[in-house]
């Protein structure tokens, strides 16, 4: 009950407040231990391709570990002082670990940018995808914004729940230390073609069930709202192993399905065209409030998970009758 607690109260205050900008945010600090680890192995391991990947795996689980340990033995000395000093604490992190919010503001902040003019909602999508902005038109611009809250679906919201209401918020953070290295060194470049491909693949493993669990409870949160629920699941059983990811496709997927338009296609990253598969039909135009509604149902697919997540730790945990 008291992890339940701290992980509804951690969700209740990033629904509210979202994320603090603030530079000992654990996504920050998390992103500063990466730089630095990154910078010191890559002057102790040789610039070869076996040098570069051990140098990887040793990133992976220098990072992982201190944001696993770092967490656990802090809230356990909390907790030993004082009850609720640790369940405060608990809930608060469980709060910065969350990003419901922000990624609404972030669909919503587009959705405003591109009402005023092309160029502005160029300008506010390219804060928040690593593809190439300039040159998108209106629906290129639309469809980065649905593609992104749809996949961070998984990454901002229900994948952090799952971890939590495991774990606590020791393994939130070391999820959040999986996602962070993967947006930081998993590249298919020079760079980090070997260096980053452990996290890479180890942000694969760790999404593999938020993933579908998050493509379920939009598929849900699509009939709740309205929207063709029925048409979400086909186009999620047909179209949802597409992607190069084995995840990033579950969510696009079932988005695309639910609004009736086709999500994915080909993107241009640091001026090369990659070839990227489709989602959905092209049932219809895209529109400026395809963003509001994608937004709308990643809300009330998180609030799904975290009902759906919480019943089944609390389920678990319940004393067997007899």
């Amino acid at each position: 009950m008291y992890l339940t607690c701290a992980v509804l109260l951690g969700f209740l205050l990033d629904s509210l407040l979202g994320d603090p900008n603030t530079a000992l945010h654990p996504a920050c600090l998390i992103g500063r231990l990466v730089s630095i680890t990154e910078k010191v192995l890559r002057r102790l391991f040789p610039k070869t391709r076996g040098g570069e990947t051990a140098a990887g795996v040793l990133l992976w689980l220098i990072v992982c570990g201190v944001s696993f340990a770092a967490p656990f033995f802090a809230l356990r000395w909390l907790r030993g002082v004082n009850f609720w000093l640790g369940f405060a604490a608990e809930s608060l992190l469980c709060w910065l670990i969350l990003a419901r919010k922000c990624l609404a503001d972030a669909g919503k902040h587009v959705h405003a940018a591109l009402g005023k003019s092309l160029d502005d909602g160029r300008k506010a999508i390219a804060m928040y995808v690593g593809r190439d902005t300039g040159e998108l038109d209106e629906a290129g611009v639309i469809k980065a914004a649905v593609e992104t809250v749809a996949e961070n679906t998984t990454d901002g919201v229900v994948a952090p729940l799952v971890f939590l209401l495991i774990g606590g918020a020791p393994l939130g953070l070391l999820y959040k230390a999986v996602n962070t290295l993967d947006s930081m060194v998993g590249y298919h470049n020079d760079k980090y073609e070997y260096f980053g491909k452990f996290s890479a693949r180890m942000d694969d493993v760790f999404n593999l069930v938020p993933a579908r669990l998050s493509a379920v409870c939009l598929i849900a949160a699509a009939g709740m709202l309205g929207l063709d629920n029925r048409n979400a699941l086909r186009v999620f059983r047909r179209d949802r192993n597409g992607h190069k990811s084995p995840n990033a496709g579950q969510t696009e997927s079932a988005c695309a399905g639910a609004l009736h338009i086709q999500l994915g296609g080909d993107a241009s990253y640091f001026g090369k065209t990659v070839k990227k598969a489709s989602f959905g039909d092209p049932d219809r135009v895209v529109r400026r409030t395809d963003i509001l509604q994608t937004c709308d149902l990643m809300s009330m697919a998180s609030v799904l998970a975290l009902v759906l997540c919480a019943v089944v730790r609390l389920m678990l945990a319940w004393p067997p009758l007899g």
